[in-house]
């Protein structure tokens, strides 16, 4: 058998180390901040403190496929908001909107998911039947979102906002006020728990698509993610995780 030149023998060893110590061979970390008080979305189970919901684990399975090593932290939407336009996080995944005035803010993915805002309320009242019958009454939604700003747009109706919209939904159960508008899942989340006596009316309207929100400085990570997203879509995972901790959870 012939010798191998010197010159490429080390050229070949180069390339294997190099191979070695590449990008793809180290996991990215990526540390992401959520909200987790907007179930299916995302929540926090009480027997282990953990985060879960539908984002969390569409994030950990773009994490797989995007070579990323994802840490959560829980924090309130406003806070999430504004972290995420100073880039103190890499990302957010948090139901966020996709809309002109965060992307003024931060990046955002692809679409993932679309809703859209219904109208609930206590389920003996039939004064109300669609969002034109909110005119005169006290109606609820979570601040720096898109059902506030539908709520803004109902001549006649009262906005109250809230920290985070569990809150609206539990002053609407005591009778504080006469209406939520928020996204159709979490509004079927409360709805279909007959404890809580309360009823989607109307259609649904609005519909928005959420996105992975990232910090304006990374449009590496961005690009990542949005292949593993497709990559997502295309074998299934977004449905499957629908189905799991969505449609299951609101029928």
């Amino acid at each position: 058998m012939k010798k191998l030149p010197a010159i490429i023998i080390t050229l070949l060893l180069t390339g294997s180390i190099l191979a070695a110590c590449s990008p793809a061979a180290t996991p990215l970390t990526v540390k992401v901040v959520t909200d987790a008080s907007f179930p299916p979305f995302e929540d926090v189970d009480l027997n282990n403190r953990q985060i879960i919901g539908f984002d969390i684990e569409l994030m950990k399975a773009v994490a797989v496929k995007a070579n990323l090593e994802v840490t959560f932290e829980n924090l309130g939407y406003d806070k999430l908001l504004t972290a995420m336009g100073s880039c103190q996080y890499d990302a957010a995944i948090s139901a966020i909107p996709i809309t002109d005035e965060l992307k003024q803010k931060m990046l955002f993915s692809d679409p993932y998911y679309t809703v859209g805002q219904v109208v609930v309320v206590k389920t003996g009242n039939s004064a109300v039947s669609s969002k034109e019958q909110l005119a005169g009454l006290v109606v609820g939604a979570q601040k720096n979102t898109s059902s506030a700003a539908e709520v803004a747009k109902i001549a006649g109706a009262t906005l109250k906002l809230y920290a985070s919209v569990d809150l609206a939904y539990k002053d609407l159960i005591y009778g504080v006020i006469d209406a939520v508008v928020s996204d159709k899942p979490m509004a079927l989340s409360y709805a279909n728990t007959q404890a809580n006596n309360l009823k989607i009316v109307g259609d649904e309207f609005a519909a928005e698509n959420f996105g992975v929100a990232i910090c304006s400085q990374k449009p590496d990570l961005l690009k990542r993610i949005n292949d593993a997203l497709a990559g997502a879509k295309n074998d299934g995972t977004i449905n499957r995780l629908a189905q799991k901790w969505i449609t299951s959870a609101t029928q």
